[in-house]
């Protein structure tokens, strides 16, 4: 054999063979490749204004988002007013602690986002964050100095 400096037939073999090896990494990579695709959560796309001040907030109990055309977004799904006025009122029934994270996109008028704060304080929830995006912010106060 090449690669084989003298010895005889009846030495061991002691070559490592990384062909299965090799197998089994393709095996796991071609499975992360497909699967990969449903472990991204769905979202809807929202422009985010900025702000450099945000904080890191626990995991929220429900996304509340506002799109540029109006529409009202409960955890990805469109929903109404009263709709999310039940959804909440349902949520404080079995827990005290429920939190809103509230996502506005940046074309959506102030008092849209008020509307939406307000909706959700008079159903009961005490906390509630706005999302924000924190690296659009640090680029725009680089742009200022």
């Amino acid at each position: 054999m090449a690669g084989k400096l003298g010895g005889s037939e009846d030495d061991a073999i002691v070559d490592i063979n990384i062909t299965p090896l090799v197998d089994i990494i393709l095996v796991v990579l071609i499975i992360f490749m497909v699967t990969a695709t449903y472990i991204v959560a769905p979202s809807i796309k929202v422009n985010l204004p900025d702000a450099a001040t945000g904080e890191a907030t626990d995991i929220s109990s429900l996304g509340l988002q506002l799109t540029s055309d109006g529409k009202l977004h409960l955890d990805g799904e469109e929903i109404s007013e009263a709709d999310l006025r039940g959804i909440l009122q349902e949520e404080l029934a079995t827990s005290d602690d429920v939190t809103c994270l509230i996502a506005a996109d940046t074309d959506v008028p102030h008092g849209r986002v008020v509307w939406l704060i307000d909706v959700v304080k008079q159903e009961g929830v005490s906390k509630f964050a706005i999302n924000i995006d924190p690296a659009a912010a640090r680029a725009g106060a680089d742009m200022v100095e």
